[in-house]
């Protein structure tokens, strides 16, 4: 049972991967790649406007300790040359505190630095990298619209391909039909020649086969008796046909 699951998977993994693969566009595919491309080289330069976004933010924060810096030596200045010393104290510890927050966000600012000059040259050389793929996409391209142009323009010279096959097979049908009918018209010609077919135009009304045969026969016994009577009266002479008329024309007129 598991090995024939395992075969009816494959089969339709085998017709998925058929039908897509009928159903995908090179050129299409080759965009949207190209396009994903596009989408990473902005999330790269998103990454570049953040990261130069924090810095400055740091080094805003940083210019405010150094001014404060120099603020508080001032103070501690002020307050030592007044004799408060204790004021003094309280300035420079403030001084120091500020000084190692600013050390701080130097180090931060450079770890910065560093991290958008990495994410600089990545930029770059993505972009090269997708200006290259750019100009490739456009070439592959153009060589399956020529190659696709002369699949059908191929087929259409020799009659291959789905669409010229239905129209072959349109075309055999009709020659068949026509192969067909001429067949049946010879064949009616030989039969109409060989007498198998009756006139029906030549029988009354009501009659049939026998009918018609009875009245040939009698047709031909009437030509076969005057016929007979022709050569009897050529046998007798003129004379003799003219007595004829004669006792003909006395049985018409009684008078």
């Amino acid at each position: 049972m598991a090995g024939t699951s395992g075969r009816f998977t494959t089969v339709i993994k085998a017709k998925i991967n058929k039908l897509l693969d009928k159903a995908e566009d090179p050129g299409e595919t080759l965009d949207y790649s190209y396009q994903k491309q596009l989408e990473s080289l902005q999330g790269v330069k998103k990454g570049i406007a953040d990261v130069v976004t924090a810095k400055k933010r740091l080094q805003m924060q940083s210019s405010k300790l150094e001014q404060s810096v120099v603020k508080l030596d001032t103070q501690a200045r002020q307050a030592l040359a007044q004799g408060n010393e204790e004021l003094a104290r309280t300035a420079l510890e403030r001084k120091n505190v500020a000084q190692s927050e600013l050390q701080g966000l130097d180090q931060q600012v450079s770890e910065l630095e560093a991290q958008q000059q990495k994410l600089t040259d990545s930029e770059q050389k993505l972009r090269t990298k997708i200006e290259a793929f750019r100009s490739k996409k456009e070439v592959i391209k153009a060589q399956y619209s020529a190659a696709e142009a002369q699949v059908r323009i191929s087929e259409a010279a020799t009659g291959v391909g789905e669409e010229m096959a239905d129209v072959g097979m349109a075309m055999q049908r009709a020659l068949d039909k026509t192969e067909n009918m001429r067949a049946r018209a010879d064949a009616v010609s030989e039969l109409e020649a060989a007498g198998t077919f009756d006139d029906l135009t030549a029988l009354g009304p009501g009659q049939d086969d026998i009918d018609r045969q009875l009245s040939e026969l009698s047709s031909g016994s009437a030509v076969d008796n005057d016929l007979a009577k022709m050569k009897a009266e050529l046998a007798a002479g003129p004379g003799a046909a003219g007595d004829d008329k004669q006792i003909e024309a006395g049985k018409e007129d009684p008078a």
